[in-house]
């Protein structure tokens, strides 16, 4: 080499080693404002949780012993001999103890309480606290969350819930020396660097927690030597400007623990519920090294499908924490005899509720963006019920495999929406056979044909004006033709196939008589019949067809669920609700969802037709309805469409409200009517869970007259035949027609007899 190039060739060295210098403190600086500007920050996408309703216990409550337990297995309580801790009960057939484990909810701390319950007859009869309270409410059931693109759930923890010796056997086991290196250890580095080469390449890494924390949060898992310097220069930064506890909080919350389903479990809080039901802080120590265990490999040391190399895990865990003096070996003996307590996986996310989640979502879209949902922690409580819920799905699974192994129904499917009467809150939603199947929600997008079930708005319009029509009005059900716009004739006819003459109003909508409705629902305008469906709460555009008055419109099992809400709430819509309340992760509330209500139709009129509906339970279409729930005032409607390819049912009682579908997504015949398919299904669900039958109160200016019914005139009680009906004063037939009364038939029949 000619000497004069050296000087050149060194100059080039060093411009070299500059740039080099400089590239790396330029990476450097990067690395270290992301570091500050995200760790000292939000540093986790929290999914919001969705709470179903809290149970609310008083004395008064209807409430069974079957009901009570079903909701603390839901809520993951262990039932014991003896009650000793938040989270257990134990109890007979009429007296159960709690301890609950209190919750934050948005309008108050509920704190944890020891209770005693009586329950007599499905009733709480007594109830007695350690702080004297009237009224308890259970933490609601969580029934889903919304979560971020990466499906990853975590419960934040701060270090100081989380117990010493659980932090001792973490840093034992993962990282001895974590209070000592600055988020590398050179010791760790030389015995890797001996293995690796060994192997010939990355076989083994030397990560610290901190360095740990740094991989999991920040960088992939690929294992190359440019992404392990990435790691350490990181883990050094970190140590900089943070100090021990925090990056260990970091690391405890961060550190992914288990897979439930497309839910990845991350941090020891979310771990300790989901393996153990438990807060992190009630942990045992078996229990708290089994955790510690499962860090090293979630998968390899899954406790369902390795319970054998688990345990194993663990007594290693308990045996290094022994050896390091952070536990006494009797306690690790202990603690090493103890099962590993998972028998099977938690109810509590097994469960699966995507219809009503499906709602849930929709209704939160009015108010808060997407990234909000799945990222800031909120607390979405809504109305939801599980009880009814796990009751409705049940129902209409069972009958839909009564109806596929009867027949050739194999393509069979349903949905059934339940609300409350006068709040509109919705308690449940099952859109399919398979309630568990987040695809097609036919409870909010299955739009079908209606039939029937339209009916009760052409009344309603009739019934508005009080001046024309009443209950005893007469209505022609003979042969209907109407010859519309364009040319084309439209006859209907009934389901019977048969004319029924001159027909009370009452009545024609009690069996459901095709004609009649058509005649009557054209008379009165169809521009006033679709203004009578839209105050109802349809808020589609509606086609003024003649057919709608038969229930040609298409409407989801919500939509119908809506119009009869307003019939259910004396004329009062009020807009279906799933939410209650919106708490953001500091626990303060962001949004409540009040109770809306208007008024649209007047109450006289609204209790007419109940009373009209309550027919079609007792002598119409749906009078099965007797004997299926004896004793137990309900109003509804059947609903079935051409060639029998929907069934329906809408009703309502004092408490609940319910709308059934069953068809086929193929658009199919079922076989199957409204009164033969939806009602038996509805009237099962009210059987187990309505406590509250229908009680339709007459408003003011409501009087009873006694009609003839087959004409319609007036008539007295002991007239034969006669039927009391309600009327606005003013309304009754003004014509009564005379008749002998029942002792006058009597004589009668006795001068025939003796003639």
């Amino acid at each position: 080499m000619n000497n004069k190039d050296k000087p050149q060739r060194l100059a080039t060295y060093w411009k070299l080693l500059i740039v080099i210098v400089v590239l790396g403190s330029t990476a450097v600086i990067y690395l270290d404002a992301t570091i500050r500007s995200t760790f000292t920050g939000k540093k986790w996408s929290i999914p919001s949780i969705v709470y179903a309703r809290p149970l609310e216990i008083y004395v008064g409550a209807p409430l069974t012993i079957v009901d009570l337990k079903a909701e603390l297995k839901q809520l993951n309580y262990h039932f014991v001999s003896r009650v000793s801790k938040p989270g257990e009960a134990t109890g007979s057939n009429e007296k159960v103890v709690i301890y609950t484990r209190g919750f934050q909810f948005s309008d108050e701390l509920e704190p944890p309480r020891k209770v005693t319950l009586t329950l007599d007859n499905g009733t709480v009869s007594q109830l007695s606290s350690d702080d004297n309270s009237s009224l308890l409410r259970l933490e609601p059931v969580v029934i889903g969350g919304i979560y971020p693109a990466h499906h990853e759930d975590r419960l934040l923890v701060k270090l100081s819930e989380v117990p010493l010796t659980l932090q001792e056997m973490l840093i034992a086991v993962e990282d001895d020396g974590f209070y000592d290196h600055y988020g590398i250890s050179l010791r760790g580095i030389a015995r890797a660097f001996i293995a690796n080469i060994k192997e010939g390449g990355i076989s083994q890494g030397a990560s610290t927690l901190t360095q740990q924390l740094i991989k999991n949060y920040y960088l992939s898992s690929e294992r190359t030597l440019s992404r392990k310097v990435q790691e350490a220069v990181m883990a050094l930064l970190l140590e900089l400007h943070f100090d021990k506890s925090e990056i260990l909080e970091g690391y405890i919350n961060e550190i992914y623990l288990g897979q439930d389903g497309p839910r990845a479990i991350h941090g020891f809080g979310l771990a300790s519920q989901y393996y153990f039901q438990r807060p992190l802080a009630n942990l045992s120590i078996a229990q708290q090294a089994l955790l510690v265990a499962i860090v090293r490999g979630p998968s390899y040391y899954n406790p369902w499908r390795n319970p054998e190399r688990l345990r194993l895990r663990r007594n290693l865990v308990l045996d290094i924490a022994v050896r390091k003096k952070q536990l006494t070996p009797i306690l690790a003996e202990q603690a090493k005899r103890q099962p590993l307590g998972m028998d099977q996986r938690t109810t509590n996310h097994s469960k699966r509720y995507p219809a009503y989640l499906d709602l849930v979502r929709r209704q939160l879209q009015d108010n808060y963006q997407a990234d909000q949902l799945s990222s800031s922690g909120l607390s979405i409580f809504t109305y939801f019920d599980p009880l009814i819920q796990e009751n409705a799905e049940s129902v209409l699974a069972t009958a839909i495999a009564k109806h596929k192994a009867d027949g050739e129904n194999s393509k069979l499917e349903g949905a059934v929406i339940i609300t409350r009467p006068n709040t509109g809150a919705v308690v449940a939603v099952v859109g399919g056979r398979d309630a568990r199947y987040a695809g097609f929600n036919r409870a909010l997008d299955a739009h079908r044909p209606v039939g029937s079930l339209i009916k009760p708005a052409v009344f309603l319009t009739a019934l508005e004006q009080s001046d024309k029509y009443n209950l005893a009005t007469l209505l022609d059900d003979g042969q209907y033709t109407l010859t519309q716009k364009n040319g084309d004739s439209w006859s209907p006819q009934n389901y019977d196939h048969k004319d029924h003459g001159e027909v009370l109003l009452y009545q024609a909508l009690a069996h459901s008589y095709n004609q009649a409705t058509a005649r009557l629902g054209n008379a009165l305008g169809l521009d006033n019949l679709v203004d009578s469906i839209h105050r109802l709460g349809f808020e589609r555009q509606i086609p003024a067809l003649p057919a709608i008055t038969l229930g040609a419109l298409d409407m989801a099992p919500i939509e119908i669920a809506q119009i009869y809400q307003t019939l259910s709430a004396d004329g009062f819509y009020t807009p279906l609700l799933a939410i209650n309340n919106v708490m953001s992760a500091d626990k303060s509330e962001l949004k409540p969802y009040p109770l809306q209500v208007e008024q649209r139709f007047d109450g006289k009129s609204i209790y007419l037709l109940r009373h009209a509906l309550q027919a079609v339970t007792h002598e119409g279409t749906a009078r099965s309805l007797q004997w299926r729930l004896p004793d137990f005032a309900v109003a509804g409607k059947t609903g079935t469409t051409d060639d029998l390819r929907d069934s329906w049912f809408a009703g309502f009682s004092g408490d609940l409200l319910a709308v059934v579908w069953l068809g086929r997504d193929d658009n199919q015949s079922i076989g199957l009517t409204g009164s033969s398919g939806a009602l038996p299904i509805w009237a099962q669900i009210f059987k187990e869970r309505s406590r509250l039958p229908l009680q339709n109160l007459p408003p003011a200016d409501i009087v009873i007259g006694w009609v003839d019914p087959e004409t319609g005139k007036g008539s007295q009680e002991a007239c034969a035949n006669a039927i009391p009906l309600p009327f606005i004063a003013g309304t009754a037939p003004s014509e009564e027609i005379r008749c002998r009364r029942g002792v006058d038939q009597v004589i009668d029949w006795f001068r025939d007899l003796v003639q």
